[in-house]
C-alpha cells in the first residue's frame, strides 16, 4: 500500500440501539447538571474565572434526543476511513465524526476502546450518548450537542497530494464554527487530528472543548502524564487539589484505574512543558498516547471505579464486559471551566495519536520513572516533530475535492439570516454551507426570515401550521428576534417565548406564551406555561396547565412524564396515580412511568404495590448519569417495608438499617458513589 494517506467511504454494521424520535418539548428548564455549580479550595484565580463564567442553563436552541431503544439490532453506520501502510482510523459521520477505531498496523493492535455495540444512553448534553472512541467535545461542559448528529464531511487534498479528511459543523448553541482535520503522518505512525475553531460574531463566546479517548481498562493499565498533581471532582460535586498518583493519601495508586472504588475525574496540573501529553500503557509499557500542541493545555483521566454500580454502568453501556476508562485532552485545565474567545477570531491546535512503547518496569516503577519512560516514548515516535510541522504548515492551498456527507441545514440558514441583514457569510471555502442542505427543520425560519406568515395556512405548506403537530425546530440566537416579533400567529408567538427563555426573561416567555394559547389554543404553549407555573412556586397552576396540554396533545408520552412528575413534587400523589391510570397500555410500560407509579404507591401507603413494581422490573432506558433515582426508591421501599413489618418508625436508624441488609439489586444500583 502507498505511504500516501486515503479517504475512502465506507459503512460498518453492528448491533444498535435505534435512536429514537426527538423529543418535540423545548428543553427551558434548567438541566441540573450535577457540574453546574462545582467549586472548590486551592483554586487559583485564572481557575475560579473560568469556574464562574460561559455557564448555560439549558442546551436550546437544541431540541433532546430522549426517544432511542436500548434493544439491539444489527444497523448500518456510515464511516470515513484514513489510511495507508502503517495506521487505519475510521470515524462515524453520522454520529458527530467520532473516531471509532485506529489500529496501528505494524501490529495489528486496536489503540481504542471500540465498543462492540451502539447503545445510546443519557450522559450527554441533549440525553444520547454513546460510549467508545474519541469523542469531540464542543460547545458547554458536557457531551457535546452533536454526539449524535452526522458532520458535513468532505475529502480535501493538500499541495503535495496528502489527502484530508474534513469534518465540520455549525455548532449553533455557542454560534461557532468547528473543522476537524484528520490526516495520517508522512513519516511516522501516527494520526494528526487539527481542530479550528472560528468565531464569526462581533462578541466574545465561550468555549469549551475536550477531546475524549476512551482505551480498554484493565488490571495492568497505567495512566501516566507529566504531574505531581491534579484536580480531583468526585459525584459529591466539588473540586479539591490532590496529590497524584496518590490522590487521598492511602497508599493507592490511582493511576491504576481498577484500584479505585468511586467514579472521579483526575484533571493533571501538567509540568511546564510545551509538549502535553497523556497515554494509557499495558503491563508490557505499551500502549495508546495523545499529544498536542500548547493551546490544547488540560489532560484529564476519568474513571468509573470498582464499585457494583460503576460496574454496572459500563455493562449499561455494551452488551457484555468491556470495561474501559477514559484519557482527554482539553482547552483549559478542567471541564468545569470556559475560555473567553474574541469576537472574529479563530482558534486552532494539532493533535496526534499513536502507539507508545516504554520500557515495561519503569513505566510500572515509580511516578518519576513512568513519566520519564512514557515521555521518551512519545518523543521516540515523532509527536514533536509532527506536531512542529502541522503547527507551521499553511493550509490556505488545501482544496476540498469531494463532498463525501453533507449535514445540517443550521449553517446554510445562517447564511441566509446573514444575507438578509447585510452581514459577512458564514460560509468559506474551506467550511461551506449549501442552500441545498436546507430541509424541513429550517423550513419555518426560512419563511419568517423571507417575510411571508408561516402560520398563515395560504402562505404555508409546514405541517407545523397545525397546532396538533409538533414544531420542528427552535431558536436561541437573539439575532432571529427580529424576524419572529414581524411575523404573526400562534407559532410565533411561541418561538418569541422560547427566545425569551434563552435571554433569560421568564416573564416575557409567559406573556408570549399566553398570547400564543390565545391565538390557536395549543398544547406546545400550554405546556410551557407549565413549566414556567413550577418554576414561579405555583403548583396547582402547573397541574392545570399540564392537564390543558394533555387533552390538546394526548398521545405525546413527554408531557405525560413531565406531569406526573410535577404531580409527584407536588405531593398530590394520588392524582399522579390517577393519570398513569388514564395512560394506554404502552405508554404505562415506560421506565419513567413506571417509576413514578411506584414513587406515587410509596407515597400513598400502597408499599405492596410499589414492591410489585420493582418485582416486576423498572427500566428507565435514559436513566441520567449520577441519578440516583432507582437506588434511591429501592432504599425507600426497603425502610417503608420494614417500617410495616416491625410497627417501627421510619427513622435514620431503620434507614441504616436497611442500606445495610437490604443493599440494591445490580438493576437498580447505578451508585457511582458510595457512602463509607
Amino acid at each position: 500500500m502507498s505511504t500516501t494517506a486515503r479517504v475512502a467511504v465506507d459503512e460498518i454494521t453492528m448491533p444498535s440501539g435505534d435512536l429514537g424520535p426527538t423529543d418535540p418539548l423545548p428543553p427551558i428548564a434548567g438541566s441540573g447538571d450535577l457540574h453546574k455549580d462545582a467549586g472548590g479550595e486551592g483554586l487559583d484565580d485564572e481557575m475560579r474565572f473560568g469556574l464562574g463564567y460561559g455557564k448555560v442553563d439549558t442546551v436550546l436552541p437544541y431540541l433532546m434526543q430522549d426517544g432511542y431503544s436500548r434493544d439491539l439490532e444489527e444497523r448500518r453506520h456510515p464511516i470515513a476511513v484514513l489510511e495507508d501502510e502503517r495506521m487505519r482510523a475510521e470515524f462515524l459521520i453520522g454520529l458527530g465524526g467520532r473516531l471509532w477505531s485506529l489500529v496501528d498496523k505494524r501490529t495489528g493492535r486496536e489503540l481504542l476502546h471500540k465498543n462492540p455495540v451502539f447503545r445510546p444512553a443519557n450522559l450527554a448534553l441533549r440525553n444520547a450518548w454513546f460510549a467508545g472512541g474519541v469523542e469531540w467535545n464542543l460547545g458547554t461542559t458536557g457531551h457535546w450537542p452533536l454526539t449524535c448528529s452526522p458532520l458535513h464531511t468532505a475529502r480535501v487534498r493538500r499541495p503535495d497530494g496528502t489527502e484530508v479528511l474534513r469534518m465540520y459543523e455549525y455548532e449553533r448553541m455557542r454560534g461557532l464554527v468547528v473543522r476537524i482535520d484528520a490526516s495520517l503522518a508522512p513519516d511516522a505512525p501516527l494520526l494528526v487530528v487539527t481542530v479550528t475553531i472560528r468565531n464569526p460574531r462581533d462578541a466574545e463566546v465561550p468555549v469549551y472543548w475536550w477531546s475524549n479517548i476512551a482505551v480498554p481498562e484493565r488490571d495492568d493499565v497505567r495512566v501516566v502524564a507529566p504531574a505531581e498533581s491534579a484536580y480531583r471532582f468526585g459525584y459529591e460535586g466539588t473540586l479539591s487539589v490532590v496529590p497524584f498518583p496518590d490522590a487521598a493519601g492511602d497508599g493507592v495508586d490511582r493511576s491504576h484505574t481498577t484500584r479505585s472504588r468511586d467514579a472521579a475525574d483526575y484533571f493533571f496540573e501538567l509540568n511546564r512543558t510545551t509538549l502535553p501529553w497523556i497515554a494509557a500503557l499495558d503491563g508490557e509499557g505499551a500502549g495508546l498516547f495523545h499529544a498536542s500542541t500548547p493551546r490544547l493545555r488540560g489532560r484529564k483521566l476519568f474513571l468509573w471505579g470498582s464499585g457494583a454500580g460503576s460496574a454496572h454502568w459500563q455493562r449499561w453501556l455494551t452488551d457484555g464486559e468491556h470495561p474501559y476508562l477514559e484519557i482527554q485532552a482539553g482547552l483549559a485545565r478542567t471541564q468545569l471551566e470556559h475560555l473567553p474567545m474574541p469576537a472574529n477570531s479563530s482558534w486552532r491546535w494539532t493533535e496526534v495519536y499513536g502507539l507508545a512503547e516504554a520500557e515495561a518496569d519503569a513505566v510500572h516503577g515509580s511516578w518519576s520513572d513512568a513519566v520519564a519512560a512514557a515521555a521518551k516514548a512519545v518523543e521516540r515516535v515523532g509527536a514533536p516533530q509532527v506536531l512542529a510541522r502541522e503547527e507551521a504548515r499553511d493550509d490556505r492551498d488545501d482544496e476540498v475535492v469531494d463532498v463525501l456527507q453533507r449535514a445540517s441545514g443550521w449553517g446554510a440558514l445562517e447564511d441566509a439570516r446573514r444575507a438578509s441583514t447585510g452581514e459577512p457569510a458564514l460560509s468559506t471555502a474551506d467550511t461551506p454551507f449549501m442552500a441545498g442542505d436546507l430541509g424541513p427543520e429550517q423550513g419555518w425560519w426560512l419563511t419568517a426570515l423571507n417575510g411571508a406568515s408561516p402560520d398563515d395556512a395560504s402562505a404555508s405548506a409546514d405541517a407545523a401550521i397545525d397546532p396538533t403537530a409538533a414544531p420542528l425546530s427552535y431558536q436561541s440566537d437573539q439575532a432571529w428576534a427580529v424576524a419572529v416579533d414581524s411575523t404573526d400567529g400562534w407559532l410565533a408567538l411561541l418561538h418569541a417565548g422560547v427566545l425569551a427563555i434563552a435571554r433569560g426573561d421568564w416573564a416575557a416567555a409567559t406573556d408570549a406564551w399566553r398570547a400564543s394559547a390565545a391565538d390557536t389554543d395549543n398544547g406546545w404553549a400550554w405546556r410551557n406555561l407549565a413549566v414556567a407555573a413550577m418554576r414561579d412556586g405555583a403548583p396547582a397552576a402547573a397541574a392545570d396547565a399540564y392537564a390543558h396540554a394533555r387533552s390538546l396533545l394526548p398521545h405525546l408520552l413527554p408531557i405525560s412524564i413531565e406531569a406526573v412528575g410535577q404531580l409527584l413534587d407536588s405531593d398530590r400523589a394520588t392524582d399522579a396515580l390517577t393519570l398513569i391510570g388514564s395512560l394506554d397500555a404502552v405508554h404505562r410500560t415506560d421506565g419513567r412511568i413506571r417509576y413514578a407509579e411506584a414513587r406515587a404507591s410509596l407515597a400513598v401507603g400502597d408499599v405492596e404495590r410499589c414492591g410489585r413494581v420493582l418485582d416486576d422490573g423498572i427500566e428507565i432506558a435514559d436513566l441520567k448519569e449520577g441519578e440516583a433515582s432507582l437506588d434511591g426508591l429501592w432504599l425507600d421501599y426497603q425502610v417503608a417495608r420494614l417500617a410495616a413489618l416491625d410497627g417501627v418508625p421510619a427513622d435514620e436508624t431503620l434507614r441504616a438499617r436497611a442500606a445495610r441488609e437490604f443493599p440494591p439489586p445490580a438493576r437498580y444500583d447505578f451508585r457511582m458513589h458510595v457512602e463509607d
